[in-house]
């Protein structure tokens, strides 16, 4: 009996007994034959969602932080600008104590009461920096052969600072650094570095 069912897949074969009947699958419905060595990875369905982060109350454009991880930790730094996903756009300025504009996880960060007047600064390069793609790295072409095989054991070359970054920089702390002066003790304070010393006790600090 090759008859088909009413779903397209052709119905199986039945075989009567004297014991009774047995059903035999079609060959489209058959088990495979073949299975493959290595398991098929199958990609994880991400179920959770992005959520947007909520700043701090404390983290607001102005106030001075003290970075608590990276090249720079313990300097003290002005926080200038929100950034997607909790990052934040910071400075030194790069004069006072020599960090550069960069961003920072808010979560490695600790925010002081004191602030920063960010009057006369120019938005539109603030605006530029905290764009997508300021901080990618370039991609640099490997070179293969003899050069790259006898340039292994000597020390990388220094990249060289872009001229437009280094202007960027400028017009961000012209103005910073007139309102930081217009403060007393501020600016040795962005100066100076923070540091635990053996009987403090964090958690009773005021910042």
């Amino acid at each position: 009996m090759s008859a088909k069912q009413g779903s397209g897949t052709p119905a199986g074969k039945t075989n009567k007994s004297g014991k009774g009947e047995r059903e035999i699958p079609h060959n489209s419905q058959k088990a495979k034959k073949y299975y493959p060595a290595e398991d098929e990875v199958k990609p994880k369905k991400v179920r959770k969602s992005i959520r947007p982060s909520k700043p701090r109350e404390t983290l607001q454009p102005g106030t001075i932080l003290i970075l608590l991880a990276g090249r720079f930790r313990g300097k003290r730094v002005v926080l200038l600008k929100h950034l997607p996903q909790g990052i934040l756009l910071v400075t030194g300025p790069f004069k006072v104590n020599g960090v550069p504009l960069r961003r920072v996880n808010a979560r490695y960060v600790i925010a002081t009461s004191a602030k920063v007047d960010l009057k006369g600064i120019d938005s539109k390069t603030v605006e530029k920096v905290g764009g997508e793609g300021y901080f990618a790295r370039e991609k640099k072409e490997e070179n293969k052969g003899e050069e790259a095989f006898f340039k292994q054991g000597e020390k990388p070359e220094k990249k060289p600072i872009a001229s437009a970054r280094a202007n960027d920089q400028k017009a961000v702390d012209k103005a910073l650094l007139s309102n930081i002066k217009s403060e007393p003790h501020l600016l040795e304070y962005l100066r100076s570095s923070f540091s635990l010393r053996k009987g403090d006790r964090p958690h009773e600090m005021k910042w």
